[in-house]
């Protein structure tokens, strides 16, 4: 923001190695919420939020977070209770093993590092992730046979939030640039598009020609049955089937952040992450359960194995932030 005053900030480290989970503790004096929601749309994470009055930390791996702002506006409009003056803006990424250096070197050569910085980097210090979900409101694109949830389009923390999302019918997938999936050699030889695109066609066709979505508070709705996966899965046709299984594989590692997944399905997902073992060493900090250890101890070996002989699970680039990485 033009004329802004730019906080001291920090600079993210090199990768180091993840620390233990600790106990979460809060600072004296200090109001700082703690809370995870799903980004959307599309769903590429369970991102974790850790808000003061006047800035934030969000990660969706629990290494590198991201800090950003709020900027006084101005303009000198009277802010009602409860509401911002000005708006987040991304500032700087800091790495969890980096967070107790800054806090002990607060100064450097252009001066005190913001001390908002040195608020969060305490709190994070002592939080336990994952934090608990808090996006209960739910905008679905509806089955148009019987006005049931199709595919997960929104979802937000508080009630007064949904009507700033805007009225969508569509439903998207994640980038195929994002996350790519692998496809057949007649696929190939057919010039068929990446499945991630060929599935969201599938989901507007089904959802019909005059599309439906609406508002579910989850809590409030207990006799609707949601897709575990964000996406219903019981397709009529072999062909669309196939490839919501073939997005919903790939995206494991990523649906497994997801909070309120029975059991039975969260073994299903585990299984199919064994492909992606290098997303599961990232995600798996943010899993609120594991179903079967074995597996996961199995995937996250494999994945110390391939890193050890270079192998990068994720290196900061263009795309960096909370959205899609």
């Amino acid at each position: 923001m033009a004329g802004a005053p730019r906080p001291m900030l920090p600079r993210a480290g090199a990768a180091c190695r993840a620390r233990p989970r600790t106990t979460l503790t809060l600072i004296p004096g200090l109001m700082i919420k703690a809370h995870s929601q799903r980004i959307l749309q599309p769903f590429s994470a369970q991102v974790q939020i850790a808000e003061s009055e006047g800035a934030r930390a969000l990660s969706i791996d629990g290494d590198l977070w991201e800090l950003q702002f709020i900027y006084a506006n101005g303009r000198g409009t009277k802010v009602s209770p409860g509401q911002r003056r000005g708006r987040f803006t991304r500032a700087a990424h800091i790495r969890h093993c980096d967070l107790q250096r800054v806090i002990d070197n607060p100064s450097t050569d252009e001066g005190e590092v913001d001390q908002r910085i040195i608020e969060l980097a305490q709190f994070l210090l002592g939080a336990t992730l994952p934090f608990e979900a808090a996006d209960r409101y739910e905008y679905w694109l509806l089955d148009p046979t019987d006005d049931s949830p199709l595919a997960l389009i929104f979802s937000c923390v508080d009630a007064s939030e949904m009507a700033a999302f805007p009225r969508l019918t569509e439903w998207t997938a994640l980038p195929a640039a994002v996350m790519p999936i692998d496809t057949t050699e007649a696929e190939r030889s057919r010039s068929y598009g990446p499945v991630n695109y060929r599935l969201e066609r599938s989901v507007a066709e089904r959802a019909g020609t005059k599309p439906k979505a609406r508002w579910f508070t989850r809590r409030n709705h207990d006799d609707e049955e949601f897709p575990p996966f964000l996406i219903r899965e019981d397709w009529a046709g072999d062909e669309q089937r196939d490839l919501c299984q073939r997005y919903l594989a790939r995206q494991a590692p990523r649906l497994l952040m997801l909070h309120g997944v029975g059991m039975e399905e969260r073994r299903r997902m585990e299984e199919a992450a064994k492909a992606n073992a290098l997303d599961v060493a990232r995600f798996y900090p943010l899993y609120p359960e594991v179903a079967d250890h074995q597996i996961m101890d199995k995937i996250r070996i494999e994945a110390r194995l391939r890193m050890a002989a270079g192998e990068t699970a994720y290196a900061m680039g263009r795309r960096d932030g909370v959205l899609y990485q």
